[in-house]
């Protein structure tokens, strides 16, 4: 009984160190922050410019004053990631400061119908979730994991393919539409001005002047995009491929595989294979959004598909790259699964199936990618085979 008491004793005189908890609500003109030493404690509020560092750094040694910590008292920092990207975590990190950028999707929010919410509520709630991350609990948040300067680098020549790609669909989209809401259907291709000014409507009569102008200035916007879709296209073939590097290294090696191109290798090495460490298939679906989300509560269960929560870039090029890999891997185990199971169904079963081999096949790269290991009954490329037998 007396050890007991002794050993109550000594965890009740034992204080951990203090640590400055800092969460950021940083928005387009001001940043407000929030300041605290832990749980239960009411948080020194402030607001600065957006962009101030300089006030920021202020703030804080103000904050220590204000707490009456002392001035070497570590600091804990949150802010939740968007438009600001990661620049203010390696400013802060450059200044000693140990920040999390947390993804906004995953902060824990009140259910009710109706609930109160501004700038200042949403910084406290943040900071009590940063005590609690602090504390221990990791479930409270998903922290999104930071790339360096190059790897982020490396990531902007395929985002600006996919945006200019983008862009284009919905100019087509909307020279379509414009021509069917005056009962016209035109292909759009290069001689489209042409069957422009040769189209009429429905009595005979020329397409009047106001749409025909609308219509070449859309077409104009168009032609300058396909351009730029040469350009980057032209810069992509020339990318060069440093195996020195883990990037390099991982691109190369998927260009390896039958169906993979270039396009597809960069977007794989560049967003995920080629910095961050993956643990397991798990992991890797949930990080793409590729995983089952069900439903379940008492006798009620159903499927609500995929989560659709994480790397979109990725999800999308791997839909992309599930298809072509039906096409030039048929003979592969994953390609013989699919048309076992999906193949024979109308569109929405193809589709579902589509999605689940696009999972397994993310998987099955990644493992090729990380231990050499062929997916099953894959091809891979003749001229590789060759490279290496030289």
């Amino acid at each position: 009984m007396m050890t007991m008491t002794r050993i109550e004793e000594s965890t009740v005189s034992t204080h951990p160190s203090p640590t400055v908890l800092l969460a950021c609500e940083l928005s387009e003109r001001t940043w407000k922050l929030g300041f605290t030493t832990g749980l239960g404690q009411r948080p020194r509020v402030r607001s600065i410019a957006a962009g101030a560092v300089d006030r920021l750094v202020e703030e804080i040694a103000r904050a220590k004053a204000r707490l009456h910590v002392p001035v070497d008292t570590p600091v804990v920092s949150c802010y939740e990631a968007g438009r600001d990207g990661f620049w203010l975590h390696r400013y802060l990190v450059a200044h000693g400061v140990t920040n999390h950028v947390v993804d906004s999707s995953s902060i824990e929010v009140n259910r009710r119908a109706r609930r109160a919410k501004t700038d200042r509520l949403d910084l406290e709630g943040l900071l009590n979730l940063l005590a609690r991350y602090v504390l221990g609990d990791r479930r409270v948040w998903r922290v999104v994991r930071v790339p360096t300067v190059a790897e982020e680098d490396a990531r902007q020549l395929h985002r600006t393919w996919e945006t200019v790609q983008q862009d284009r669909t919905r100019l087509i989209n909307r020279l379509k539409g414009l021509l069917v809401a005056q009962g016209v259907r035109l292909p759009v291709g290069p001689a489209f001005l042409t069957r422009v000014a040769a189209a009429r409507l429905w009595d005979g009569t020329p397409l009047p002047t106001g749409i025909v102008d609308r219509l070449t200035r859309v077409w104009t916007q168009l032609h300058g995009l396909n351009q730029q879709l040469e350009d980057l296209a032209a810069a992509r073939a020339a990318l060069a491929t440093d195996t020195t590097t883990a990037t390099g290294q991982c691109a190369a090696r998927l260009q390896t595989l039958r169906a993979i191109g270039p396009g597809g290798a960069w977007v794989l090495a560049t967003e995920i294979f080629g910095w961050r460490q993956i643990r397991n298939g798990r992991e890797l679906g949930a990080l793409v959004g590729l995983v089952p989300a069900p439903y379940q509560s008492g006798e009620m269960a159903r499927d609500q598909g995929i989560t659709r929560a994480g790397n979109r870039h990725v999800r999308r090029m791997m839909v992309q790259l599930a298809w072509s890999w039906l096409h030039y891997q048929p003979s592969s185990a994953l390609a013989q699964w699919y048309q076992r199971r999906f193949a024979g169904g109308g569109p929405r079963l193809r589709r579902i199936g589509i999605v689940a081999l696009a999972r397994k096949l993310l998987i099955a790269l990644w493992r090729y990618d990380a231990a050499g290991v062929v997916p099953e009954g894959a091809v891979v490329k003749a001229t590789t085979l060759n490279a290496a037998t030289v």
